[in-house]
């Protein structure tokens, strides 16, 4: 059976216009006027989108001794009430064990609970030879891109000399580096001054680890990565020290990518000194920044230097996960709920605000992370691609509220928040999973995508 999304504006990453999309199946086949199918969904006066890609989630990951509170389950339904129909989440390597564990573990969480389609990245955090090894095997299923942290010392952090090695594999067998830029030293020894000194509360996390600290981390996995000949991309860039050092490699021809995240488009390290414990709401990692940052993030994704915005979706319940934190900041989990809004909140705070048009909400939130991220079917309205579709009204007012939400978790970091413009139908695949207002898929029809090899020309 067919279906016609009929009168609507089709965005997609170069160009907006009016027409008509016909989905046979699973897959788009034709954008057009004059189109027939056996069933329509009115497009009146919205936006028809392709479906969002969030290249960056952790759900169901243990941390700090506890772990996120969104599953499979939970998380891919937040994602499609919000507009994402795919997702690439990560995978984390305990120290001592092998990826191939690691790997059966989250697939064994995902397979037959998710609402729509997903990948893994693989996080390397003890890149001994035996696991470098394992790392064709990763890309051989489909798990193309390999993460690295260069903070939390002691749990997730690689030496330069482990981060070197997991890059010079990459040269063997293909595949992206991802980067998570923090001088885990330096995070160290200043957390250890403020606690010494008193300081407790949730906003000594960001004095913790200043813009400085992720610029010089930003600087090193660059000339790592130089050295090597290899891609890089970094993740959560914040700041602009972060901004710098990856626009001066991109000037020089390296083939340096990377993102942002909404919540250091819209909230502020003033967030974090919120009354009482409230702040520990806004703890992640790098932390939110001063308000002067906002705009060389977008000036970064206008010119180029940055293609991508996901939401590093890592959600802890405020009562009896973020108050773990209660008396010394760095035993708050790191991490936001975000995955719902990242459409509306582009819309409203980025679209409507002059920062950016709709085609640049397409450009970074599906097609660029699409293309670098080996998700050959996802991230555009055009024949042959997956019919991952949104219909997005962009008329409709609402408030965001932790007591509407999808997410399954007990605040919202956006609280408040009056906005405009909401998805009014999601298509995952051609199937409807969200419908005015509702989730209406059911676990399990999510399959896993295995990704093709990103490998962009090298100087």
């Amino acid at each position: 059976m067919s279906r016609l999304i009929r009168g609507g504006r089709v965005v997609t990453a170069t160009d907006a216009f009016a027409a008509d999309v016909l989905i046979e199946g699973e897959s788009i086949v034709a954008v057009g006027t004059g189109l027939q199918g056996d069933e329509e969904i009115d497009a009146s006066g919205c936006l028809v989108l392709p479906g969002l890609v969030d290249n960056h989630t952790h759900l169901s990951m243990p941390f700090g001794g506890t772990w996120s509170c969104e599953d499979y389950t939970t998380g891919t339904a937040s994602a499609a009430a919000g507009g994402t129909t795919c997702i690439v989440d990560f995978i984390i390597q305990y120290v001592g064990g092998s990826l191939k564990d690691a790997r059966e573990e989250w697939q064994g969480r995902a397979d037959g609970a998710a609402h729509i389609d997903y990948g893994f990245h693989m996080a390397i955090t003890d890149a001994r030879p035996d696991v470098v090894a394992e790392m064709g095997e990763c890309v051989e299923q489909g798990i193309t891109s390999f993460k690295v942290f260069m903070a939390y010392k002691g749990a997730l952090m690689v030496d330069d000399e482990q981060f070197l090695a997991v890059l010079e594999q990459t040269g063997k067998t293909g595949g992206l580096v991802m980067v998570h830029c923090e001088n885990g030293d330096a995070v160290v020894r200043y957390q250890k001054e403020a606690l010494e000194a008193g300081n407790t509360d949730p906003k000594w996390h960001a004095w913790s680890r200043p813009p400085a600290v992720e610029g010089e981390a930003t600087g090193r996995a660059i000339r790592l990565a130089e050295w090597t000949k290899r891609p890089l991309f970094v993740v959560h860039v914040t700041c602009e020290d972060a901004v710098r050092e990856i626009r001066a490699a991109r000037d020089r021809g390296l083939p340096i990518f990377g993102e942002t995240c909404i919540q250091y488009l819209y909230l502020t390290v003033d967030d974090l000194d919120r009354p009482g414990f409230e702040g520990a709401k806004y703890v992640c990692s790098p932390p939110l920044r001063e308000a002067r940052h906002q705009e060389v993030l977008y000036q970064a994704l206008r010119q180029g230097a940055l293609q991508g915005i996901s939401t590093d979706h890592c959600p802890f319940n405020f009562k009896g996960q973020k108050e773990l934190g209660l008396g010394d900041f760095t035993k708050i989990p790191n991490g936001l709920p975000a995955i719902e809004h990242r459409l509306t909140l582009l819309y409203d705070r980025s679209v409507r605000a002059g920062h950016m048009s709709i085609v640049d909400v397409v450009r970074h939130g599906s097609w660029g992370p699409a293309r670098i991220f080996g998700l050959d079917r996802k991230g555009a309205i055009a024949p042959g691609f997956d019919a991952d579709v949104v219909v997005f009204d962009p008329e409709v007012k609402h408030t965001i509220s932790a007591a509407t939400h999808v997410m399954d978790v007990d605040y919202d970091p956006f609280e408040g928040w009056e906005v405009t413009g909401k998805p009014r139908f999601v298509l995952s695949r051609g199937e409807t999973v969200f419908e005015d207002g509702e989730v209406v898929s059911e676990p399990g029809r999510g399959r896993y995508v295995k990704r093709s090899v990103f490998e962009p020309a090298l100087p």
